[in-house]
């Protein structure tokens, strides 16, 4: 079963925050740039919140991976 993103508002948010977190990681890997800290690097409490937030999403839309590889017709194992 594919998640309709468009008819739940907190799913979008929820990608959408694992897609900003995937950009930052990679502007830290390739530039060592980090926007969050820049952004709210003299909230040290805000980027840490943030940083939680962000990785809650990130699991959250890796569990959701599971279900776009799952072949219909196979159950779980109980």
């Amino acid at each position: 079963m594919l998640i309709n993103t468009s008819s739940n508002p907190l799913i979008t948010v929820i990608h959408l925050l694992s897609s900003i977190g995937a950009i930052n990681w990679g502007l830290v890997g390739l530039f060592n740039f980090n926007l969050v800290t820049l952004l709210f690097g003299s909230f040290p409490i805000i980027v840490t919140i943030l940083y939680i937030i962000i990785g809650f999403c990130g699991v959250y839309s890796f569990l959701c991976l599971g279900k776009l590889f799952c072949k219909p017709g196979i159950e779980k194992a109980k």
